[in-house]
This record gives C-alpha cells, sequence and structure tokens, in this order.
C-alpha cells in the first residue's frame, strides 16, 4: 500500500530562530535524526521531513512548493517576498509562533537633533532589509538614499557609509554599544509557520492538522499555569476574578475542613507575584502554581 507523502518543513539551520524551533518540535513530541553538518532531517514518530537552510530561502522554498511548510521570521518574509508578486509565490501565515520576537527599527548617532521622521530626508540609511525600508519611508513620504549592507548594519555611521541605520532590535543593546539610539519602528516580528498554496493529498492534510494541534496545545501551554489552592467557600468567585484568564475552576471540598475547598484551574495568563497576594488577602492558602507542559482543547 503506497504511503502518503509525508509533510516536508523548511527551517533554519543556524541563527535566531534555529534553537527556538527544533524545541517547538521537540515539545511537539517530534523526534529527529541528528542531523549533523546535513541539511535534512527526518522525523522517527510522526511523518515529516525537515531541510534545515538558511532563513532567507525558505520563504522561497515554500513559494516554489519545494517545502509544504517553513518557520520563518515576519522580518525575513516581508523582505523576501515581492508584495506585488503573483498572489501564488506569497506563502500564507499560518500560525504565530510566540518566540523571535523582534522589531525593525531606524536608529540615529546620540548626539543627533532627531526631532521626527522627517529628519531622515536626503540622509543615508544602512540597512539588510532595504524592501521593507523603503516601504516605510514611501509611506512616510520620506525621500532618502538606502545603503545595502549584509552583516554589521550598526557600524555604518561611523565609518562615513551613511547617516543613520535600519536593523533588528532585541533588547537595543547593540546600537548603545555603537553610539546610537532608536527612534522609529519600522515593523514588529515573530517567528511564524507559513504555507504555500499548493494542495496536499487528503492523508497528508491529515498530518498537517495533527501537526498544527500539537504546536498549539504548546503554545497555549507556554502562554498557562496550573494554579491549585485552598480557600474559604465563599471566596471561590472573587479569587476567580483575581486570577488572570482563569478557566472555570474545579472545586473539591476540603475533607475534615468545613466550608473550605480546594479550587484547581488553568490559568490563561502568567500568575504575578502581585497576584498572589490578593489571592492570599482573599483567604487562600497554599497557593502552588506549576507550568503546564502541553494542553489540548
Amino acid at each position: 500500500m503506497t504511503q502518503p507523502p509525508r509533510l516536508r518543513l523548511a527551517m533554519q539551520k543556524s541563527g535566531r530562530l534555529s534553537d527556538p524551533s527544533r524545541r517547538l518540535l521537540e515539545r511537539s513530541g517530534i523526534e529527529l535524526q541528528s542531523g549533523g553538518q546535513r541539511l535534512s532531517a527526518s522525523a522517527t514518530n510522526f511523518p515529516l521531513d525537515v531541510m534545515l537552510v538558511r532563513d532567507d530561502d525558505i520563504p522561497r522554498f515554500v513559494a516554489q512548493g519545494v517545502c509544504d511548510l517553513g518557520i520563518v521570521g515576519q522580518n525575513v518574509l516581508l523582505e523576501t517576498i515581492d508584495p506585488a508578486g503573483p498572489a501564488a509565490q506569497k506563502p500564507q501565515v499560518v500560525r504565530k509562533l510566540g518566540f523571535g520576537n523582534c522589531r525593525l527599527a531606524l536608529a540615529v548617532p546620540v548626539a543627533a537633533a532627531y526631532e521626527g521622521v522627517g529628519w531622515f530626508r536626503g540622509r543615508r540609511i544602512a540597512t539588510s532589509y532595504p524592501r521593507c525600508l523603503e516601504q516605510y519611508l514611501a509611506k512616510n513620504e520620506v525621500s532618502a538614499t538606502v545603503v545595502e549592507i549584509s552583516g554589521a548594519v550598526e557600524g555604518a555611521p561611523v565609518l562615513g557609509v551613511a547617516d543613520a541605520v535600519c536593523d533588528l532590535v532585541a533588547t537595543g543593546s547593540t546600537l548603545r554599544a555603537n553610539g546610537l539610539r532608536e527612534v522609529e519602528t519600522v515593523l514588529t516580528s515573530e517567528a511564524v509557520l507559513i504555507q504555500g498554496d499548493r494542495a496536499l493529498p487528503a492523508a497528508t492534510q491529515v498530518y498537517l492538522q495533527q501537526l498544527l494541534e500539537r504546536f498549539d496545545g504548546v503554545m497555549k501551554a507556554a502562554r498557562s499555569k496550573y494554579i491549585m489552592m485552598n480557600a474559604p467557600a465563599e471566596a471561590v468567585d472573587l479569587i476567580t476574578s483575581l486570577v488572570p484568564g482563569m478557566e472555570e475552576p474545579t472545586i473539591v471540598p476540603l475533607h475534615g475542613k468545613s466550608g473550605r475547598v480546594a479550587l484547581h484551574a488553568v490559568a490563561g495568563e502568567n500568575v504575578f507575584w502581585e497576584t498572589m497576594h490578593k489571592l492570599k488577602a482573599a483567604g487562600a492558602s497554599s497557593i502552588l502554581v506549576v507550568d503546564i507542559e502541553k494542553i489540548i482543547a
């Protein structure tokens, strides 16, 4: 009997999104054979083959049907795919993955008398993201010279190559180390799962739905906590209102403790110390907050 085609996923071989992408697969219960220096790896317990490639190749591979799916930063997707090109060559975002958060930002020398985006008119801006920058400048009706650089963009003003830079920013420490300050956000970005427009065989489509369910379960678990506590029965409504994103709790009477109950629930957001203090003030005790490995709704 012929087996349905396996899913093909492209992801970064090395770089900012490489390790988080691998962790997502691991937490989804997918075991990859060690790829070493190879450009591909196969899952041993799920019908998935992974291509390990450069990040800026991923959107093209998905658009051309070389791979069914890809994990890539939104910044790379927007920079690589021509918005004026054919629709068939534009991979669609099917999931935002919640990691690899950053922003593409404009930065100027610390001493610059910056008063707004008009400052960039007639100036040179160094970047590795010319398409995204040009779209931003056009939207803001700013005429500037875009200097395309692959590599360390931050040093361009010091070298006299440019007056300002447009680069990816996570913490801003690299900009500060090079005497620059962030002044405008061009776009925000995170890792996304993309899919091409090629129709999958029915059986392979089932594999895709299973993979998406696993990813959804991992991501929901990462955003949630399991919380347990003892509390007065009359305080249950108040306590439920204090915990962010709490689903309907499970309430169990405490043996030998009249009027007190055990409360178990999933909190859809993080439970901060401030919340813990409020719970204690409401009468809760023995409060336990634990991580969740996976959630399937």
